[in-house]
């Protein structure tokens, strides 16, 4: 069962929309997209209460970027757990792995989450035990017992040459082992951040603070990677709040999002798409959030 009540009429919606995006130019759209949209009645809304639909929902796809999401609330788990030590540094880090996505800040946090560390290859019982430790998030993302987070793969670096030596062997052959995300497992996670339902209230509310985006349209020229041009949140009524985490590379353009505009009640949009064709495709994204976010149900739904 979905951790949000399915919407007949949301799923209908998301369906008309796939055919009016792909006629847009954008052929096998509904095989190279991944969607989670849920909708709260409540401006505050506890986890669990949305309601919602999905489209290729649990289908495990390379998430990129999205994927720091989960590090950094490892990170706040692990200071919760005093696993490892604070400090500014690590804070540094954390803003720059969400903020600016960092891929540098990002092998920080991996080593900090794991206890390892990228060189060449190891041998025998030192490259087993690395091999070990580097499976600590996905332990950690198993006690939760989610069923989204089943089958998921959290135990990569992100790059941007790619990885070298016993990274690149971690990978394993036809990178089998690379790092896997739903859509629907996204969802859930940005859910629990944003409802104060994982890790503590206070953890929480800095790992909100951290996906904050600005969509102020000055600061947004001022940083060409700001994560909101070209993603869901370009997209979005004028004076909306969002909080949100992209992830984009040659094959990949996504967004995982949460906004809410003046009193009205939040919603929440991950969608992944997958592709050479998908990755440059800019109009995509904003074209989704624009569709979705005006969304009104039928009097009586």
């Amino acid at each position: 069962m979905a951790f949000y009540r399915p919407d007949p009429e949301m799923a209908s919606r998301l369906e008309t929309l796939m055919d009016e995006l792909s006629a847009d130019g954008r052929p096998g759209l509904r095989n190279s997209l991944a969607v989670t949209w849920i909708r709260y009645e409540d401006q505050r809304p506890e986890a669990g209460q949305g309601l919602g639909a999905g489209w290729n929902q649990d289908r495990l796809l390379y998430p990129a970027s999205v994927v720091k999401l989960f590090y950094a609330v490892a990170a706040e788990r692990w200071l919760q757990q005093d696993l490892i030590p604070d400090g500014e540094e690590l804070q540094r880090a954390l803003r720059d792995m969400i903020g600016d996505s960092s891929n540098d800040a990002t092998g920080l946090v991996m080593d900090l989450l794991t206890g390892t560390c990228s060189g060449p290859a190891l041998q025998e019982n030192a490259w087993h035990l690395w091999q070990r430790q580097r499976q600590l998030v996905n332990e950690w993302l198993a006690s939760l017992a989610w069923p989204e987070l089943e089958g998921v793969n959290c135990c990569q670096k992100t790059w941007g040459d790619g990885p070298y030596g016993r990274e690149k062997l971690f990978y394993g052959a036809d990178n089998s082992n690379r790092n896997a995300l739903s859509t629907q497992a996204t969802a859930r996670m940005l859910e629990a951040v944003m409802t104060g339902a994982v890790v503590s209230p206070p953890a929480c509310r800095r790992l909100r603070e951290l996906l904050d985006r600005s969509l102020d349209p000055e600061q947004r020229r001022a940083d060409p990677e700001n994560q909101v041009d070209g993603f869901l949140g370009e997209g979005l009524i004028e004076g909306a709040c969002l909080w949100s985490k992209a992830g984009w590379m040659s094959q990949a353009r996504h967004d995982a999002a949460w906004w809410q505009h003046g009193d009205q009640p939040p919603m929440l949009l991950v969608a992944f798409s997958s592709g050479p064709d998908r990755a440059r495709d800019e109009q995509l994204m904003p074209a989704l959030a624009r569709a979705l976010c005006v969304f009104q149900p039928s009097e009586g739904v």
